[in-house]
């Protein structure tokens, strides 16, 4: 087990240089815009903000504004927090009760926990938002000046005892549509199929002059990328060879773009909540849940490719966060959502001693998930 781990911190070593900019660069843009939900938010609802920080632990280099704003770049760059008046540490916990009652009423007038229910409520989730919007306007950016590469969904080879084999798939078919869902290029149709393993499918299918219909269910493999990287997909057997002009990027007026790039952050969301699912059902295995590692390893990869490549990681990884921390846990922005719900019921906010245990409990957790995603890491680039 000492070589594994030896082995794997090699690895690292020998691409610590191609991975860290990468990784800095698209953790400093997602980390910012988050943390600027909130501060806006929080701004506008009137609360003094003490900090606002790109990392943890010591500061490396700050300013503060006019307003009295503490901005930095801290050590630990895993992360960022927005401080506000009123907390006693970097994850909004209140202070103690005596240092709240003993507040004046100009300092009530700028403290965070003295706010009603909404306006905490909106600036916890600010976060969040902010990291969906994010997306939204880097996919948008990128529709709208890239324009959509796409190709047709046409099957140019069969695998022997495939799922696209036992359907009755035949070379040349084109597949318009899956369970009545338009598929306007190829990768429509691997996106599908790729989270569909196991179920079976309604394939709308050209053949020729004809139009038909096949039933078919998308088997569970492991797919390596083009890095090596190992993917757990549903795979129907299907090949589609492309030709000098295959390949078409089409044109995407600014609104179809903003379309594009809501349904784009919304299949993301919708991928990322079935896989979580699916490890709780055990349809889905927990190996793929990486971290700090996986993700400095996987922006290095994508830098090769270049900028727009890791532009569009930034989006992805941008969302990850953003529903990470809509989870219900104490620490996170959904433990405190959830601490306000209760709230707005009982009327009252929960005990201190309550709140502290939930910190606790939320802290344990959010710290067994890091030792978890640094494992898999881990084991990743050993096997890598």
């Amino acid at each position: 087990m000492l070589d594994l781990f030896l082995n794997s911190f090699s690895t690292l070593g020998q691409g610590l240089v191609g991975y860290i900019i990468p990784f800095l660069f698209v953790l400093t843009i997602v980390v910012f815009f988050h943390e600027l939900g909130h501060f806006l938010v929080a701004r506008w609802a009137g609360v003094k903000v003490l900090t606002f920080s790109i990392g943890f632990g010591p500061e490396l280099v700050g300013f503060n504004d006019r307003r009295g704003t503490r901005w930095k770049i801290s050590a630990v760059p895993l992360g960022g927090y927005v401080k506000f008046f009123g907390d006693e540490s970097e994850a909004s916990t209140p202070a103690s009760p005596e240092a709240l009652a003993g507040m004046t009423a100009e300092e009530r007038a700028g403290s965070f926990h003295h706010k009603k229910v909404g306006p905490r409520a909106a600036i916890v989730a600010a976060g969040p938002i902010a990291n969906f919007i994010l997306a939204i306007v880097i996919f948008t950016c990128l529709f709208t000046f890239f324009g959509k590469p796409s190709t047709t969904a046409r099957v140019d080879k069969i695998e022997a005892g495939s799922a696209a084999e036992r359907a009755g798939f035949q070379v040349g078919d084109i597949v318009t549509a899956i369970d009545g869902k338009a598929v306007g290029s190829f990768s429509d149709m691997q996106r599908i199929v790729g989270v569909r393993a196991g179920d079976q499918l309604n394939f709308a299918v050209k053949r020729g002059d004809s139009s038909l219909q096949l039933k078919g269910t998308p088997e569970l493999r492991e797919v390596k990328d083009n890095f090596g990287n190992v993917h757990r997909l549903g795979v129907l057997g299907i090949t589609r060879a492309t030709a000098p002009g295959d390949v078409v990027t089409e044109r995407v007026d600014p609104a179809s773009a903003l379309w594009l790039g809501v349904k784009e952050t919304w299949f993301v969301i919708d991928r990322t909540l079935a896989y979580i699912g699916g490890v709780f059902t055990g349809r889905e295995a927990a190996d793929q849940v990486g971290g700090p590692i996986r993700i400095a390893q996987i922006s290095g990869q994508v830098a090769t490719i270049g900028v727009v490549a890791l532009v569009h990681l930034a989006a992805v990884l941008s969302i990850s966060i953003g529903l990470l921390n809509l989870f219900p846990v104490p620490l996170l922005d959904g433990g405190h959502l959830l601490f306000y719900a209760i709230e707005a019921i009982r009327g009252r906010p929960l005990s201190v001693r309550a709140q502290e245990m939930g910190f606790r409990i939320g802290l344990g957790l959010v710290l067994m998930l890091m030792v978890f995603a640094t494992y898999n890491d881990i084991l990743h680039l050993a096997a890598s």
